[in-house]
C-alpha cells in the first residue's frame, strides 16, 4: 500500500479506536495517549513479522502521525501495558458462534527442545506437526471475535471448551467433534458431525483471512506476554476491519463483507 494510502488508513484506525475507548488520560511522562499507542497495537497485528521490522516502517514512514514514537523497546513495553483495551473491540455474541483453533509456529522442528525457555510445544495442527501455539476463536454469525484463547500447540482442542461455556444461556456454539469433552462439556456446545452444519464454514473464512492478512501463520515472540500481548491485538484488529469495512462499503444482507478485508494488507 503507497505511503498515502496507509496514512489514510491508520488516520480512519485512530479515529475507530479513539470513539471505541472513548475519554481516556495518560501518563504525565508518557509520549502517546492510549488511541495511539492501540492503533499502534492493531497496526503491528496488521503488518506482522517481527516488531523490529515494524518499528522501522512505522519510524520511517509514519512518525509524524504520532507526534514522535519512543524507544522501540519502550514501545513494545508500552503496547504489552495496555493490552488489556484490545478487549473493548470484542464483539458480542449472536444466536450462533461458531469455535474452531488455529496453529501458530514459533520455531522449526529440528530445533525444538534446544532451550529449556521455548514456549512452543510440538503438536498436530492442520494435517501436519508445528512447534508452536494454538489460538482459540469463538466467532459470532457476522464473522467477529467474540472471545479468543491460546495454548501450547499440543493442547486438545477440548481444552478450549470453557470459552463456549463462558456465554452459556446466550449462544449456542457449533463445533466440531474434536472439542468432545469427556466430563463437564458446556451445554450450549454443539458437536456437528464431518458434513453437517455448514455454517461452520463462516470460521474457516475468518482464519483464512487472517492468515493471508496478517501473516499469522509464524510469531517471532519468545516470552508468553508478548504472545499473548499479539494475539489480542489479532483479536482486536480483525473486529476493527469489519467495523471499518462496514463504513466504507456496506454490503447488501445476502453479501457478506469479511472478503474485502484482505484489501486492508499494508
Amino acid at each position: 500500500m503507497p505511503t498515502e494510502d496507509s496514512a489514510t488508513f491508520i488516520i480512519r484506525l485512530f479515529c475507530l479506536v479513539d470513539d471505541r475507548l472513548g475519554p481516556t488520560s495518560k501518563h504525565s511522562q508518557a509520549r502517546l495517549w492510549p488511541s495511539e499507542l492501540i492503533t499502534i497495537g492493531l497496526l503491528f497485528a496488521l503488518k506482522g513479522g517481527s516488531f523490529r521490522g515494524f518499528y522501522r516502517w512505522l519510524e520511517r514512514d509514519h512518525s509524524i502521525l504520532f507526534g514522535g514514537l519512543p524507544h522501540r523497546t519502550r514501545l513494545l513495553r508500552a503496547l504489552r501495558a495496555h493490552q488489556h483495551r484490545a478487549d473493548d473491540f470484542l464483539a458480542d455474541p449472536t444466536f450462533f458462534t461458531v469455535i474452531d483453533t488455529y496453529g501458530i509456529e514459533l520455531l522449526h522442528p529440528w530445533r525444538y527442545g534446544r532451550s529449556p525457555a521455548q514456549v512452543g510445544r510440538k503438536g498436530y495442527s492442520n494435517h501436519r506437526w508445528i512447534v508452536g501455539l494454538k489460538l482459540c476463536w469463538l466467532v459470532n454469525d457476522r464473522g467477529a471475535v467474540v472471545g479468543w484463547g491460546w495454548g501450547t500447540a499440543n493442547a486438545a482442542d477440548q481444552a478450549f471448551a470453557p470459552l463456549a461455556a463462558h456465554f452459556a444461556g446466550r449462544t449456542i456454539t457449533l463445533a466440531d467433534v474434536g472439542f468432545r469433552c469427556a466430563q463437564d462439556q458446556p451445554p450450549n456446545l454443539k458437536l456437528c458431525p464431518r458434513g453437517t452444519w455448514n455454517e461452520r464454514m463462516l470460521i474457516e473464512t475468518v482464519l483464512s483471512l487472517v492468515h493471508r492478512v496478517c501473516r499469522l501463520k509464524y510469531l517471532w515472540h519468545r516470552a508468553r506476554p508478548y504472545l499473548e500481548m499479539h494475539l489480542a491485538y489479532v483479536a482486536a484488529l480483525f473486529n476493527a476491519l469489519l467495523s471499518l469495512n462496514d463504513q466504507s462499503d456496506p454490503a447488501p444482507p445476502d453479501q457478506h463483507p469479511m472478503p474485502h478485508i484482505a484489501r486492508y494488507a499494508l
